[in-house]
């Protein structure tokens, strides 16, 4: 059993370097998410700093929200730039205050008009600029005007009903843009894109609280992000899939390596070719044996780890004293050991779990030496029986019978830390015998299924066959 026992040891050290890896990354991706939303916060910040002081915002009281506009525009942008980890996409820099263009945008210049009315914006906004500076579009400059208004002209060129404007509007609107189109020689979607806001939304008297609703509507995507961050770093299907063959690896390594001493044991050295080709065979079974029970391990272990919230050594114990009590019960049913060989050996061979959950459960509790014994036969016998199964009853009730008179021994204090270690047991319910049974693992989609509607997972979220498997995981 002490191969066993080291197999499984490393199969759960790999298993639980799996598990700290992802939640590592968790971790750091969390951390790295914060940095981001802070910086975003900050550009927010900088444009309230800005507003704040409207008497260095350019132009009187009825025209300052031209300047208001610029500086949103480019604060908020980046801001929604940063939050996706994503650097710097407007900047003021290298544009004069009284350019041609207000700021650039992705490298390209952007001129901003800000005007009350539809035609107000595209006339003396941007074929007013177009007037003075004619070639500005010539180097893929653009003009950014109100959200809403763009949204108007959206659905007067596709056609689409227009309220409270009548067809004298509409028509000077058209005009102005086949204007805009001539001159340039582009397309009006080329030349003219949307602002991040709506005219009223960037006059003195609303900006603040313009700013809020951006900022709220940050704080809503960074949260968002975050839980895609911690969906993403959740146990899978494929990254026990990478646990399973990794133990597999394992599994059959140390099966090979073991065979190998065991001949040297023998007198032969596999080195110096001493190994005859039914050793070679035997060998090459054992490996492949090594290998199924490890892959299985494995998934056992992660399911344990990551479902059942046991450590890793607790696991690994767990996954030997299974193996070890199906053996040991198959020979008791065959007749080939007593109930009384079958007791004492299974509770040896429980007993590192049992010592294991002590550390991990019992925690600070201070167990005096002459109990230590009661206390660890006490947990060995419940952990025999869990991993049983199902039975005539007779055996269990022995065993059952046994564990009481070790719990007996104890006084109220120690018997309360067995009750809360067992307690610990018992959340593990059916999972490691379920982890075990190849016929139970054929239907593993279908019991998965069933599970998740029991803890009330949205019905579209659930992935009922394996085609929605495949399109999950492929997409």
């Amino acid at each position: 059993m002490s191969v066993t026992y080291a197999k499984d040891q490393t199969i759960g050290a790999f298993v639980h370097n799996i598990n700290a890896q992802r939640r590592a990354d968790e971790v750091a991706s969390l951390l790295q998410q914060d940095s981001h939303f802070a910086k975003a916060v900050n550009e927010v910040d900088k444009v309230r700093l800005f507003v704040g002081s409207p008497e260095n915002i350019l132009g009187s009281d009825r025209t300052k929200h031209g300047e208001i506009a610029e500086q949103v525009e480019v604060g908020i942008r980046n801001a929604r730039s940063y939050l996706q980890g994503g650097g710097q996409v407007a900047t003021f820099d290298g544009v004069g205050r009284l350019a041609p263009a207000d700021y650039k945008l992705d490298n390209l210049e952007v001129q901003s008009k800000f005007y009350n009315g539809i035609n107000n914006t595209l006339g003396k906004g941007v074929v007013g600029h177009l007037d003075k500076y004619p070639d500005f579009t010539s180097n893929k400059g653009f003009y950014h005007i109100p959200k809403d208004q763009f949204d108007v002209i959206d659905k007067i060129l596709k056609g689409e009903p227009v309220d409270n404007l009548n067809a004298k509007t509409i028509a000077s609107i058209k005009s102005y843009i086949a204007e805009i189109e001539s001159r340039t020689g582009q397309g009006f979607y080329e030349v003219v894109k949307p602002g991040v806001s709506d005219y009223a939304e960037i006059q003195q008297g609303t900006v603040h609280g313009t700013l809020d609703t951006h900022q709220q509507d940050l704080e809503q995507q960074n949260q968002r992000i975050k839980e895609d961050i911690v969906n993403e770093h959740k146990p899978s299907l494929a990254e026990g899939a990478k646990a399973t063959g990794i133990a597999a690896a394992v599994g059959a390594g140390v099966s090979l390596g073991a065979g190998f001493y065991k001949h040297y044991k023998d007198g032969k050295n596999v080195f110096k070719g001493e190994l005859t080709a039914e050793d070679w065979k035997d060998l090459g079974l054992d490996t492949a044996k090594g290998a199924v029970i490890g892959g299985v391990s494995g998934a056992a272990m992660y399911s344990l780890t990551n479902y059942a919230s046991l450590s890793a050594p607790f696991a690994g114990a767990v996954v030997s004293a299974s193996k070890g009590i199906a053996s040991l019960f198959s020979d008791y049913n065959k007749g080939e050991i007593t109930l009384d060989d079958f007791t004492s050996m299974g509770l040896m061979i429980c007993a590192e779990s049992s010592i294991v959950g002590l550390a991990t459960f019992a925690g600070q509790t201070l167990i005096p030496v002459p109990v230590l014994g009661a206390v660890i036969g006490s947990l060995a016998g419940q952990m025999m029986v869990n991993l049983m199964g199902v039975d005539s009853g007779e055996t269990i009730a022995a065993l059952n019978k046994k564990m009481a008179a070790f719990t007996a021994n104890l006084d109220a204090k120690y018997q309360h830390v067995v009750a809360h270690i067992l307690t610990e047991y018992r959340k593990l319910g059916d999972l490691t015998v379920t982890a075990f049974d190849f016929d139970l693992n054929v239907s593993l989609l279908t019991r998965s299924v069933d599970l998740a509607r029991a803890y009330g997972v949205e019905e579209d979220k659930i992935l009922k066959n394996v085609d929605d498997v495949d399109d999950y995981f492929l997409s």
